[in-house]
């Protein structure tokens, strides 16, 4: 099964149209590889065998009938376990929600059965997303494919493992602070954060809903582009999406078009906090692209150092609101609520038992700052800071097209090595962060071509766009990965 190895959506693609294989061989490959090898990594929760060999025969007779078939067509995905696929179990890896079978699909679920994509699981998560290691999970830890004593990021780390490890194709995962671009980043694959409101978060269980944005995990920038097309798009049943007029996201890039983008190096993110592996690794990056020719020039971006504090009130503001849902009334009940005698109890069983300590220290400080003689103080000055953080990107964005900086400021860490103080594991996302709250597009890229069987701990460096300007940074992207493997 070695070309599992090799197999990107593109290739995939190609090979089916050429009949290399079938999408339905694709797929038991894909599972007997799983069985084999997530015994150890521990990427998914849940299969979906059944359904993915019925999903993968019907693109194959498809194909027999018709010729002809769009990208994603019998493509083997992997989706975060906080995604709604109808009549499967969603637990967002908690076990408030282990008894709970989604009624209905996401919008991006939706999206993908109209493509005839395949999905072969639900991937590991840190509980409702809120961690940055993959080890808040009440279903136990992922680990990092390129080393067994280190985490693989989070909270998108299931599905990072699972494309590093060739236990998909590709994933979706959702960034809130960083969620998909720093898993993507230690686990050497490429991660997409679209533009707040580029894809619907319907039917996306919420942590912060003024934050959270879907996006894709694959193995290279070109498998990014073509699965974001596939997503992307306004949807009725969430008032914040955005029909905006696109370019053609799978435009061939251009280097003359490119050579036109000026890159941005903001001074305050290479500091002395920066590992020196990783500033290296980014340095090289640097390289790689001036040797295409492109202007850099360093900005400012002032504010960047109180974003980690702002993130810190808004966000678990909005996870207090958000949770309060998952009282054992409205969704599953856990079998110790059930003997509750009255309202009261069920909502304290349900609640005390069901969340995990993460969680609950969110939705305690969220609750805090959103009180009664505390709100203008912390969640309405952290809403003025937030602006002012943005005016900073604006003002950048005035003089340059891209901003280039590190993911991480480490590789990999330790499991274990950060559980037991909260503040240095929400250090982890201090680069992501500031994207996450101004809503723009970024993109997490690894600087080289990393192989499992060397162990070298990988390292990502971002661009991050303007706004609904993921073109550019796919672009970049696309070529930077032709020079930089």
């Amino acid at each position: 099964m070695a070309h599992l190895h090799d197999l990107t959506l593109k290739s995939f693609h190609a090979g089916l149209l050429r009949k290399d294989f079938s999408a339905l061989e694709i797929a038991r490959d894909f599972f007997d590889y799983i069985d084999l090898h997530d015994k150890k990594i521990h990427a998914y929760l849940s299969l979906l065998k059944d359904e993915a060999v019925k999903q993968a025969s019907e693109v194959d007779v498809a194909l027999a009938k018709e010729g002809e078939l769009g990208f994603l067509a019998g493509a083997p995905l992997a989706i975060k376990d906080n995604m709604l696929i109808d009549g499967t179990q969603t637990t967002a890896a908690s076990k408030i929600l282990e008894n709970y079978t989604a009624a209905y699909d996401a919008a991006v679920i939706g999206k993908l059965k109209a493509e005839k994509a395949v999905f072969l699981g639900k991937t590991n998560l840190d509980e409702f997303a809120m961690g940055s290691s993959t080890e808040n999970s009440a279903y136990g830890a992922t680990i990092n494919p390129y080393d067994e004593s280190r985490v693989p990021g989070g909270s998108s780390g299931g599905s990072a493992a699972a494309v590093a490890a060739n236990m998909a194709l590709a994933a979706l995962g959702s960034d809130t602070g960083g969620s998909v671009r720093q898993p993507a980043a230690f686990c050497g694959v490429v991660g997409l954060k679209p533009t707040y409101g580029a894809v619907s978060r319907h039917g996306l269980i919420a942590m912060a809903s003024s934050l959270d944005q879907i996006g894709p995990i694959t193995k290279t920038v070109e498998d990014a582009a073509i699965l974001f097309q596939a997503i992307r798009g306004k949807d009725e049943f969430d008032s914040t999406s955005v029909n905006n007029a696109y370019e053609d996201i799978l435009e061939p890039p251009e280097l003359e078009k490119i050579r036109k983008l000026k890159i941005g190096i903001p001074k305050e993110y290479f500091t002395n906090d920066l590992e020196s592996g990783v500033a290296e690794a980014v340095e090289q990056a640097i390289r790689n692209f001036k040797s295409l020719k492109i202007e850099f020039k360093e900005v400012s971006l002032p504010h960047t150092k109180y974003a980690l504090s702002v993130y810190y009130i808004i966000m678990p503001a909005e996870v207090s609101t958000n949770l309060a849902r998952f009282d054992g009334i409205r969704y599953a009940r856990l079998k110790e609520a059930e003997k509750a005698k009255n309202l009261l109890e069920i909502y304290l069983e349900q609640k005390s038992r069901g969340f995990g300590a993460e969680s609950k220290r969110r939705i305690l400080l969220g609750t805090f700052v959103l009180s009664a003689g505390y709100y203008d103080a912390y969640y309405g000055k952290a809403q003025r800071v937030r602006r002012l953080i943005k005016n900073d990107f604006d003002s950048a964005f005035k003089e340059v097209d891209v901003i280039l900086a590190p993911t991480t400021p480490d590789a990999a860490f330790k499991l274990g090595e950060k559980t037991a103080d909260p503040l240095q594991m929400y250090l982890s996302d201090i680069f992501t962060i500031p994207a996450s709250l101004t809503g723009l597009p970024a993109i997490s890229i690894p600087v080289k071509k990393y192989s499992l069987a060397d162990r070298e701990l990988p390292v990502g460096f971002q661009l991050i766009g303007r706004p609904f300007r993921e073109k550019d940074i796919l672009d970049l992207g696309q070529f930077y990965e032709k020079i930089g493997s």
